[in-house]
């Protein structure tokens, strides 16, 4: 009895040792098959690829830069709009390009108001770490550097024809690459593998061998102009005093006073004798508003001189700008029941007297490059 358990424990084991083998013989398959299915259900579908690149999985060459962020993959009919390179035939391009570096390097073009070259490397492991894959850079010319500016920012997207669906195979990172003196090169170390551009039913080699290779360079431009946000506080000349003589006799439903300085900057007084808004009719309106249409933050006290000075209205604005003239200002400063009675003392021969006193401001300016 002992012995038959011992026998079927035997089996059992053998056959868990069998298929735990086939089990990692079957990863391994997948694992090295599974680039050239991607590529081939990319092809057949056409479907767009978002992927991140990490940077473990290569070495850069010395000299060389890898496209930093996001790496999209994407296919399209429209062709590379900086540079384009064909190879007549690219496996007699790989061979001669063995003495020369193992890259194939364009003539100069323009782009962006720069100088650029396109660098092909088409063989297994050139520049070192590229492994089996075809690497593609663009180099700027540093004279070009030097004679505009010292650091220049752009996208690039590199590009492959794909002849059996008649669209272009395309890398680009999601963010621009920073280029200067001492960073002249971006690229792709890891592109396509080399083996589609060894058999033509990939599609990437076609009429014999061609391939084709190109390159959107887009500089963005640096920004000309700046906004410069700072707070003030201690102002200069903070107190304006206006007085509006004959004030009975007005009949516009507004007035304005003339610019005055505060700060190092020009402001103007207005006044609404009959109110506005919710207080028409029953409180005098005041603001403060911005010679020049400023908008910011503003800190400010208002106010109507009494002749008694310790009867003086006072009131403060503290925020953005609250009125439609683009202003800081109080609906209802003082009641016109107020304003008309003498023995309140606003009204002195018919001349009543405001103040506004500026305490603190917010302030942008521009700065050109």
């Amino acid at each position: 009895m002992y012995t038959e358990e011992k026998k079927k424990n035997t089996k059992y084991g053998s056959i868990f040792v069998y298929c735990f083998f086939g089990l990692v013989l079957v990863v391994g398959v997948v694992r090295y098959a599974k680039p050239y299915y991607n590529l081939q259900n990319l092809m057949e579908t056409g479907a767009v690829i978002e992927e991140a690149f990490l940077d473990e999985l290569s070495v850069p060459a010395r000299n060389h830069q890898k496209l930093s962020s996001t790496v999209k993959e994407e296919t399209r009919t429209r062709p590379p709009i900086s540079y384009c390179v064909k190879f007549e035939s690219f496996s007699t391009m790989a061979n001669l390009v063995k003495d020369n570096g193992d890259k194939y390097e364009s003539r100069p073009f323009s782009a962006g108001g720069y100088n650029w070259t396109f660098l092909i490397y088409p063989n297994e492991n050139k520049p070192e770490g590229s492994g089996g894959y075809i690497s593609l850079y663009v180099k700027i010319d540093n004279s070009s550097l030097i004679t505009y500016q010292n650091e220049v920012y752009a996208w690039i997207k590199f590009l492959t024809y794909q002849s059996k669906t008649d669209t272009y195979y395309e890398f680009h990172a999601t963010e621009a690459q920073r280029f200067h003196l001492f960073k002249q090169e971006y690229g792709m170390l890891n592109f396509l593998e080399i083996g589609y551009y060894q058999n033509p039913a990939y599609g990437f080699i076609f009429n014999g061998g061609q391939s084709v290779f190109g390159v959107d360079i887009v500089v963005s431009k640096p920004s000309a102009t700046w906004e410069d946000a700072s707070f003030e506080e201690n102002i200069r000349d903070p107190v304006l005093d206006w007085r509006i003589t004959s004030f009975s006799i007005h009949n516009l439903a507004s007035y304005t006073s003339d610019t005055f300085s505060s700060g190092g900057r020009n402001w103007v007084l207005k006044v609404y004798p009959n109110g506005v808004g919710s207080a028409t009719g029953n409180s005098l309106s005041l603001y403060l508003l911005s010679a020049s249409s400023e908008k910011g933050y503003v800190k400010a006290n208002f106010r109507v001189i009494n002749q008694t000075p310790s009867n003086n209205v006072v009131k403060q604005v503290d925020g953005w700008p609250n009125a439609k003239e683009n202003g800081w200002g109080v609906d209802k400063l003082v009641p016109l029941a107020d304003i008309k009675d003498p023995s309140k003392g606003f009204l002195v021969k018919d001349t009543i007297r405001f103040e506004v006193e500026i305490l603190a401001f917010s302030r942008t300016d521009s700065i050109s490059n």
